[in-house]
């Protein structure tokens, strides 16, 4: 049976890093809000999520379907997933490492949207454009200096080597840190090619990546959605400022 993934139609978004493993992994799996030929979309996903009589409903896409199992949040789902696909560490003690790893992405990418969403998610950005100016050069000059510079530091310092971040082979996390390179050169043109010397071993996961194979056919299909002004990773000329 096909794994069933919920999330907004016409966005990366915080799907993106689950669907990334799914693809890298040739998994047989379902976008079911793109489905439209299913009789499906997104009514199914917000009903499930409404329901009155279904037990431990999500809170909010993403959340994947495994049969009648329903797990939800991004990190959660690559745990569940990660063994699944070949994308976890084979050492147990290593695979709560890397949803540590996860984890600390999660707070990455909480942090990228409130750089346009610095007030409330229910305001549009032009109605908070000053604060999301204030927030964005913090971001910029701080935190993804902050961010970036622990991840190249676990990389470098990886028993398994640096070509990838735990473990000796490729796992959902260096899926995920790939996606979070093109995210933020997405928004932050600018401010990425003044910081792309200084993590060289982050820069060579993000190229491998790139380069695999099933990767690579997933990133010139019609199922990689563009980035846009609607999801996670958005760019306004006004936010991005050099370091």
């Amino acid at each position: 049976m096909a794994y069933e993934l919920y999330y907004w139609d016409g966005i990366q978004g915080r799907g993106e890093f689950v669907r990334l493993a799914l693809e890298e992994a040739r998994a047989d799996y379902v976008d079911v809000a793109r489905q439209s030929g299913r009789g499906m979309g997104t009514g199914a996903m917000l009903a499930l999520m409404r329901s009155k009589h279904e037990a431990y409903i999500p809170f909010a896409p993403p959340f994947l379907k495994d049969g009648e199992f329903v797990v939800s949040h991004v990190a959660n789902i690559l745990f569940y997933l990660g063994p699944k696909l070949g994308l976890a560490p084979e050492d147990e003690k290593l695979r709560y490492v890397a949803n540590g790893l996860q984890l600390t992405i999660t707070d990455l990418v909480g942090e990228v949207h409130d750089t346009h969403h610095p007030i409330a998610t229910s305001l549009y950005y032009e109605d908070q454009k000053e604060a999301a100016k204030a927030r964005s050069a913090a971001f910029i000059s701080e935190r993804i200096p902050k961010f970036l510079g622990y991840f190249e530091q676990v990389l470098q310092q990886n028993p398994g080597g640096s070509s990838q971040i735990v473990g000796n082979r490729l796992s959902y996390v260096d899926l995920s840190l790939f996606q979070v390179i093109e995210g933020l050169r997405y928004a932050f043109p600018k401010a990425m090619k003044a910081y792309r010397v200084d993590y060289p071993a982050l820069t060579g996961v993000h190229d491998a990546v790139a380069k695999r194979k099933n990767i690579a056919a997933y990133l010139r299909s019609d199922r990689r959605l563009a980035f846009n002004e609607e999801g996670i990773f958005r760019h306004y000329p006004d936010l991005d400022l050099a370091p």
